[in-house]
């Protein structure tokens, strides 16, 4: 049998080895997240959707990469307390992996392949090339906060622009249709 999302080894922001086997049989939104990013005040928006839909089925799962611009330089320690002091994140945090380049986490490499291609991008990219960066390639993690969408049954069903934020319309529709779908 093929390892599933479920088995592939993460650790909480605290360190301690796990899967995400705890969240089968719930809709995910899997996000690299950045504490000195400009995309960072999404963290207020992603909490907002884990509290108004966790009770659904939801879970945000927030994964701290350093891949940007050295823009999330901090210890685990230090993402956690930034997190919570000022935006008292409540939705779980892992510690921090890469996700992309060589040292890409295999979970990383298992949601980029199933969904190469983000909805919303574009303009994103296009940003990216007029501050004279060099976006990455297709199915590459574009930026932080880019978003994966996880069926109940564990499928990549989604995959959201890292400007695409927690409450557009192309994001809150597609996690609806997904939490209305029985495990």
């Amino acid at each position: 049998m093929s390892q599933t999302i479920y088995d592939i080894p993460v650790k909480s922001i605290g360190g301690a080895p796990l899967t995400l086997d705890a969240y089968k049989g719930k809709v995910l939104l899997v996000v690299n997240v950045a504490s000195k990013c400009g995309l960072t005040p999404q963290y207020e928006g992603l909490e907002k959707l884990y509290e108004g839909q966790s009770e659904k089925g939801l879970e945000v799962l927030g994964f701290p990469a350093n891949n940007f611009l050295g823009q999330e330089p901090g210890s685990d320690e230090e993402i956690q307390q930034f997190c919570k002091l000022t935006y008292d994140v409540k939705f779980p945090l892992f510690s921090k992996i890469s996700v992309v380049g060589v040292d890409q986490h295999p979970l990383y490499a298992r949601l980029t392949h199933s969904l190469p291609a983000a909805t919303g991008e574009g303009p994103m990219r296009a940003k990216l090339k007029n501050y004279g960066l060099k976006p990455n390639p297709v199915p590459d993690v574009l930026w932080n906060f880019e978003k994966f969408l996880i069926s109940r049954d564990g499928r990549v069903v989604g995959r959201f622009a890292p400007d695409v934020t927690a409450d557009d319309p192309r994001l809150t529709q597609a996690i609806d249709a997904e939490l209305a779908k029985s495990a």
